[in-house]
């Protein structure tokens, strides 16, 4: 059960979707021992570089010169496109892509050393944790040989319930044990005090994307095979054909009735729908046949004046199911998500029909990944930061932090002159934007402290019984934050990740390690190839603590309205017009009603404004500072296009249809096509760098172009 409200912001999709995941993932993190950087990484930049052109950036991968005041994404990427299909174990490839691929190449290095030495290795040292949790997951002989043994009594206590009453008391030891089912709970900032963290609890429960895959017409195909899916999964489990049929379809049943009071991702991005604070006595009024304090004594947790039942609808249907739901349908819908819960961690055939359904008819993935890939995602879901402070020690040096840590000075000044110089914002709201921007709290690279892993107790044999044991260890360190003051230094990602990240609810800006190397950050580089790459990523990152989400909390991470009626008002004029400009957009020829939902996609598309237009600012900023640089031409382009040639590379990349699909419903991120293109189409800048005239494609009219930040 991962956490659903108010998830932090990040840059861009996670590349790597689990298919499932047995146990709890390891949430963010802090802890005792000081990080340790080696030479190692010296030619990391380098290698990443060879990877994504021949130099730092490669300008025979452009098109036609005419295509760039049309079609600026093709101009810069089509012809790598056309030249890099997508490999058959992914379903997307691109920029992003190539790096976590390295970032997978250099993990695979760290967890084989590691699973070598793990035996010789000190006791209960991370590194024989990490070997020997690395190990079980690639021994599939005795993963085989195991079968789905390794649930058979969690499925025997499904079997036993006797009726609902039964119920409640099985899904509060169920979350005790870091598994969980119908709901998430866990940790997270009081929206009303950020400085204090509270319980949530929030919906879930469903193995189809979104609630509208339940009920949309245009779905029925994906649902017919989830429901093959959930049947296979029953005969797997030793039910007859028929009656592994009826089984799958109580489950979905249930879970349909779940998706018709639960709310659409557009919805959830409203603050008000990820936060409803209530006594325990008060959510036991709106679920009277599900006691909060028992669950909460089960866990271990106790409640001071109240806890956030984020989605009070979604809760009171949860209650009728408890109270009237058949048995056997509660029994079905258990069963199904165990087994799938589990599925990834058993043997090959439960790996392969959850791949079947969830890779292949949902994503249109052709092929399934090796297992030593498969095998560190799970090492990532279980003990990531353990795993990313050898990665830290080997392949982030000091010098990249430090040149990072410059950038982002550089690029929030640029942010600061721009809240001054609003013209549509009065002066009263621009104080407190000002005090926003004056307590952000930048963290780049890696936790300043690291967790503690004592406690957790791995074998080299049982790669269930591991996942299990971290599933309960990382739950349990997450709830405990329960009534603890927030710790702005935790960290929600890993620094192995190729990703980024603002979290309105303490108010930082995130750089993980990986993301800083080409094509985002080179030390070779020109300023303006990292300031339109990951001077724009830091840009972005800013951008949301003012996008339409995080606009609505204040410095301190509070829920709190810091506008001005009329600046309001104003604000969402101008991102209404965003809204109908990506609107406009549809990734599919032959599907034009199938488009981008600039609602779902609006905060990503006004930090991917604001970022853009900052971090130009900041190259402007650092070009007085060496008029040589910014007068030369480097292979035929000026800094300000190659600033905007590399805003479009960093978003190079092509996806399969179906994985599409599956994003335009779920992902509040655009295409990356669009983000390619979208941000520069509303800067005068963008249009005067590369000579384009009123009517191209890549020139909105100066009525239709967006300026918020």
């Amino acid at each position: 059960m991962t956490k659903h409200y108010l998830k932090p912001v990040a840059l861009a999709l996670a590349v790597s979707l689990a298919l499932g995941a047995c146990g709890k993932q390891e949430p963010a993190a802090t802890a005792p021992a000081a990080a340790s950087t080696a030479p190692a990484a010296a030619n990391a930049n380098a290698t990443a570089a060879a990877d994504l052109g021949k130099s730092i950036f490669d300008v025979s991968e452009l098109g036609d010169s005419s295509q760039a005041c049309q079609d600026f994404n093709s101009f810069v990427n089509a012809k790598w496109v056309k030249a890099n299909p997508i490999p058959a174990d992914q379903t997307s490839w691109g920029a992003f892509n190539i790096l976590h691929e390295k970032s997978m190449a250099e993990q695979r290095e760290l967890a084989e050393n590691a699973e070598k030495n793990a035996d010789s290795a000190k006791a209960g040292s991370i590194d024989q944790k990490i070997g020997w949790l690395y190990h079980s997951s690639m021994d599939m002989d005795a993963r085989n040989k195991a079968g789905f043994e390794p649930i058979k009594s969690d499925l025997a206590a499904i079997d036993a319930l006797k009726s609902d009453k039964d119920v409640p008391a099985w899904l509060n030891q169920s979350f005790a044990k870091g598994d969980g089912a119908v709901f998430e709970f866990g940790a997270g900032a009081d929206f009303k005090n950020a400085k204090m963290q509270i319980a949530y609890t929030s919906q879930s429960g469903l193995g189809l994307p979104t609630p509208d895959y339940y009920t949309d017409a245009s779905k029925k195909d994906v649902r017919d095979g989830y429901v093959k899916y959930l049947a296979k999964l029953f005969e797997m489990t030793g039910s007859s054909a028929a009656d592994a049929s009826k089984q799958a379809d109580l489950a979905m049943k249930f879970e349909t009735d779940l998706a018709q009071h639960s709310i659409a991702p557009v919805d959830m991005r409203k603050p008000e729908n990820q936060y409803h604070f209530v006594t325990v006595a008060e959510a036991n009024k709106i679920t009277p046949h599900f006691d909060w304090n028992a669950f909460f004594k089960a866990q271990g947790v106790t409640i001071d004046k109240g806890f956030s039942l984020s989605q009070p609808t979604f809760f009171t249907a949860f209650d009728k199911l408890v109270a009237s739901a058949p048995i056997d349908e509660w029994k079905a819908y258990l069963k199904a998500h165990t087994i799938s819960g589990a599925a990834s961690a058993l043997s090959e055939p439960f790996v392969d029909a959850q791949f079947d359904f969830y890779g292949k008819t949902l994503r249109g993935q052709p092929e399934q990944q090796p297992q030593w890939k498969r095998s560190l995602g799970s090492v990532n879901r279980a003990m990531g930061q353990a795993l990313g402070q050898l990665y830290v020690a080997k392949y982030f040096t000091p010098e990249a932090k430090a040149r990072a840590e410059e950038l982002v000075t550089n690029v929030r000044e640029a942010l600061k002159a721009r809240i001054e110089n609003l013209d549509w914002m009065s002066a009263e709201t621009k104080t407190k934007a000002l005090d926003k921007w004056s307590k952000f709290l930048p963290k780049i690279g890696y936790p300043e402290t690291w967790r503690n892993w004592d406690g957790l107790t791995i074998g080299k044999d049982s790669y269930y019984a591991n996942m299990q044991a971290a599933g309960k260890f990382n739950y349990d360190y997450d709830i405990a934050k329960i009534g603890k003051p927030t710790d702005r230094q935790d960290w929600g990602m890993t620094p192995q990740t190729v990703n980024a990240y603002y979290n309105p609810t303490d108010n930082t800006i995130n750089f993980p390690a990986a993301i800083l190397q080409p094509p985002f950050f080179d030390a070779r580089a020109d300023d303006a190839i990292n300031y339109g790459g990951i001077g724009a990523v830091i840009g972005h990152e800013a951008s949301h603590g003012f996008d339409d989400e995080g606009s609505q909390f204040d410095g301190d991470g509070n829920n709190v309205n810091w506008w001005s009626d009329a600046d309001k008002k104003q604000f969402e004029a101008r991102t209404g017009k965003l809204v109908d400009q990506f609107n406009a957009y549809a990734p599919f020829a032959d599907h034009p009603e199938m488009h981008v939902n600039g609602k779902l996609t609006l905060g990503e598309n006004i930090a991917d404004l604001g970022g853009i237009n900052i971090a130009y600012d900041a190259l402007q900023t650092a070009l007085k500072k060496n008029p040589a640089e910014a007068g030369k031409k480097i292979e035929g382009y000026t800094e300000d296009q190659r600033f905007f040639l590399n805003w479009a590379r960093v978003w190079r990349g092509d996806i399969r249809e179906k994985a599409q699909m599956v994003y335009l419903n779920a992902d509040p991120h655009s295409p990356e096509k669009f983000r390619a293109m979208g941000a520069p189409s509303n800067m005068p800048q963008f249009a005067n760098a590369f000579q384009c005239k009123p009517g191209d494609a890549m020139v909105r009219d100066a009525d239709k172009q967006v300026k918020i930040w």
